[in-house]
């Protein structure tokens, strides 16, 4: 098997500290360097300068949740210029019985002096912190709708059948009719009155739908819903005025996804900060596909 790397290093990453195995030669002439360093910063400092000073070119590690990320930041960083790659756990998982925190990273050492290891991908810093503004988005939306579901089930504890008539509750006329039931307003011909546009012409099933049990208990209740909505909306506000400024030099790429049926500025927010703007890294467009999820895996055996 041909050596491509003379110097590996292979690192198994835990929380509190990181065991770095060192492989220079092969075969017989194999020289094994060990080394254990704490996660604070300083201390994966001197685990660069360690590497450095033993000449490692390559440095491989596995994505233990969250915790390779300082060892990333610190190695990218570092005017050496470190190949590094981050494997995933279940390509490189030792036999039964066979596991220890020594053996775990003198086995990425050697995997990776022999190139044979497929690293992610790991976009550069720029593009990650994208991701972090539009996944952040991702999960306030999600809180957002988790948020409206808890309006309908109150609703519907007070026989308020408001979904039933209108398919956006926090539209203009749901949210009107919602914040005015909340201030104390009872009567549904009112109630009924504060409808928009095509819900005009819905004004008996508005009414029919709004007769319920009002309590001062379902009052406070919603509207402390609808002001924790008002809270989210102004976050998400506030978020995409951040995420449009962060993407304003790539403006011609997101009107170029906005050409795709179906795909808005917000969907080609999140598909510039999980690709990236470098294709190069990719072979061709099935497998950006592929890496994106969004081709069908194999899964054959005896012919099924």
């Amino acid at each position: 098997m041909k050596l491509v790397y003379a110097r590996c290093a292979g690192l198994d990453v835990h929380k509190k500290t990181v065991n770095v195995c060192i492989r220079r030669g092969k075969g017989n002439k194999v020289e094994v360097i060990r080394g254990m360093f704490c996660t604070f910063t300083e201390d994966l400092e001197r685990m660069r300068d360690f590497l450095h000073q033993h000449k490692v070119h390559r440095v491989v590690m596995e994505s233990t949740g969250v915790y390779w990320i300082p060892i990333w930041n610190v190695l990218e960083q570092s005017a050496w210029m470190f190949n590094v790659v981050l494997v995933n756990p279940q390509h490189v998982r030792a036999l039964p019985g066979q596991k220890t925190d020594e053996k775990d990273c003198e086995r990425l050492a050697e995997l990776g002096q022999y190139d044979m290891l497929r690293g992610s991908f790991i976009p550069p810093p720029q593009v990650r912190r994208w991701r972090d503004l539009t996944r952040r988005r991702t999960h306030l939306q999600q809180d957002r709708n988790r948020l409206i579901n808890r309006i309908c089930r109150l609703l519907e504890t007070a026989n308020l059948k408001l979904s039933s008539v209108v398919s956006d509750i926090v539209g203009k006329t749901g949210w009107a009719i919602l914040n005015a039931i909340a201030r104390g307003e009872a009567d549904v011909d009112a109630l009924a009155g504060l409808a928009c546009g095509s819900l005009k012409g819905k004004r008996a099933e508005l009414r029919a739908a709004l007769r319920g049990f009002i309590t001062p208990h379902f009052r406070w209740l919603l509207k402390e819903l609808l002001e924790d909505l008002s809270r989210l909306d102004a976050k998400l506000t506030g978020l995409d005025a951040l995420i449009r400024e962060a993407m304003k030099d790539h403006q011609a790429e997101i009107q170029r996804l906005c050409t795709i049926p179906a795909v808005k500025e917000t969907t080609a927010w999140t598909i510039l900060a999980e690709l990236g703007t470098d294709m190069s890294r990719f072979c061709d467009a099935a497998h950006v596909a592929s890496w994106a999820g969004l081709c069908p895996g194999n899964c054959e055996s005896a012919g099924k």
